[in-house]
């Protein structure tokens, strides 16, 4: 790179004084507000440079309000080597026309760190090459309350608090946060607002509200929600199985604005807990907190209450005999092993029914060869043809009883007289109906009665005859003023 090509800009340091910046190549195109550039003149630092320059007074007085009003562990000293946490800003640049162009910050070598959704998931922990003990993730929890807590205590919200916005050292497992100058900065008599959020991450109560009135609250519910999911495998706590199928499937947001959580202390009336939740196995008062966090009207921990329950977890925590890398905290044992114990039953209850022979109609789908079903057919003809038999000799019999019906029934002519006209006919009624649901019943077993046409013209023969029998047995005339006699 020639002389030419490298930018200067005056950078103002906090303590007031001045240097001229010496800036090289284009390290990263960033995001919405700004590019990274290497710093020629301070090789520990880079430069972020804003697209907007319209913003140039605003952004001065945030900076400034940073530079005056810093945290406590921006950076910490970690094994003898001093780690920074937080990208926070070193000096104001400015151009030569006295505009206000970006600022420098700590450079941060972003192949060491990950992004802290890839500390949740196993599968990626596995692809990444982190290591799978679970305090590494009780050590991230704990890290990023202290800087939370450090940045509230000094005024300070992230607001856009999530674990993409969050990275971790992979050698150490000590969290990093970049693009700080996004924050809610407090100034003197001024708040710099915050400029985004992200669903899944909003508080109940911020759903009516915008980034520039977001504050602590805002933040101590992002931070619950990342310490759940560091704690509990990287499940939300307001996702879960819904109770009932016939249920709209809420988006997470839409659970969180109708406070939906599923691990308290009382049950969800929307949904249950997710199948491999380990949350049963948390410390009684991390299970407090958490409903403190999430249960409508209560009041939230904050920031330096985690960060101090999270330490005494530290002093309390037990490793398993069966695997090193797992860590418990009650006499309910390892829920890390209860969890493993339950999905690799699932995935060979899976594995055994995919190894069962597909069937269709009660035969496997393997006998289904073609001479197989040839046979099959066959069979079906067969059966087909022996039920329409059963079906024909019934119809006759039926036929022959109805028209017949007078005659079986003449040798008890003088009993069923003597019961008299009305309770002979609901008796009569009686057994049309019961006869009616058989017929209604024999389609289903005899091929032939599926024709409507022929069902119902048995329906008609048989009442028909009825009647006639009724009418001879009682020795009555056709004649309808002869019955009102």
């Amino acid at each position: 790179m020639s002389e030419t090509e490298f930018t200067y800009y005056n950078a103002i340091f906090s303590d007031g004084h001045f240097e001229r910046e010496k800036l090289g190549e284009l390290l990263n195109k960033g995001g919405a507000a700004g590019k990274i550039y290497k710093s020629i003149t301070h090789p520990q630092l880079v430069a972020k440079i804003f697209h907007d320059k319209s913003k140039s007074q605003t952004n001065r007085r945030k900076l400034e309000a940073m530079l005056t009003n810093r945290p406590a562990n921006n950076k910490l000293i970690y094994d003898g080597q001093e780690i920074i946490q937080m990208t926070w800003p070193e000096a104001v640049l400015e151009d030569d026309q006295g505009f206000c162009v970006g600022y420098l910050m700590p450079f941060i070598d972003t192949q060491k760190a990950v992004s802290l959704d890839h500390l949740m998931q196993k599968a990626v922990r596995k692809k990444l090459g982190l290591s799978e003990n679970y305090a590494n993730r009780l050590f991230a929890a704990y890290n990023i309350a202290s800087i939370v807590a450090s940045l509230h205590k000094c005024g300070h919200y992230i607001v856009d608090l999530k674990p993409s916005n969050v990275f971790v050292y992979k050698e150490n497992m000590i969290v990093v946060m970049f693009d700080c100058d996004g924050f809610s900065i407090k100034g003197d008599n001024i708040r710099y607002p915050a400029e985004f959020v992200s669903e899944e991450y909003i508080y109940p109560e911020g759903m009516s509200q915008n980034c520039e009135q977001m504050g602590e609250e805002q933040d101590k519910f992002a931070l619950a929600v990342i310490l759940f999911k560091l704690l509990n495998n990287g499940i939300h706590p307001f996702s879960g199985t819904p109770r009932k199928q016939t249920d709209e499937m809420l988006s997470i947001q839409s659970r969180i604005e109708n406070y939906h959580y599923a691990y308290g202390l009382w049950p969800d009336s929307y949904q249950s807990a997710h199948p491999y939740s380990m949350h049963e196995y948390f410390d009684k008062k991390t299970l407090n907190m958490f409903d403190r966090a999430f249960v409508k009207n209560q009041k939230r921990p904050t920031a330096k209450e985690w960060q101090e329950h999270l330490e005494e977890l530290f002093k309390q925590l037990k490793t398993c005999k069966n695997n090193p890398d797992h860590i418990y905290f009650t006499s309910k044992g390892c829920g890390l092993c209860a969890m493993e114990e339950k999905i690799k039953l699932k995935l060979q209850k899976i594995k055994d029914e995919s190894q069962k022979p597909v069937k269709i109609r009660g035969i496997e789908l393997s006998e289904l060869s073609n001479e197989k079903n040839k046979e099959i057919k066959k069979q079906k003809q067969r059966e087909f043809i022996k039920l329409n038999k059963i079906a024909l000799m019934g119809i006759v019999f039926y036929f022959v009883f109805f028209a017949t019906l007078s005659f079986i029934l003449k040798p008890y002519q003088a009993v069923i007289t003597s019961n008299g006209l009305f309770l002979q006919l609901l008796l009569i009624a009686l057994f049309v109906r019961l006869l009616y649901k058989l017929l209604q019943f024999l389609p289903q077993k005899l091929p032939l009665l599926k024709n409507d046409i022929l069902l119902n013209m048995l329906k008609i023969y048989a009442l028909i005859n009825i009647l006639i029998s009724f009418i001879i047995l009682n020795g009555l005339s056709f004649s309808i003023l002869s019955l009102t006699e």
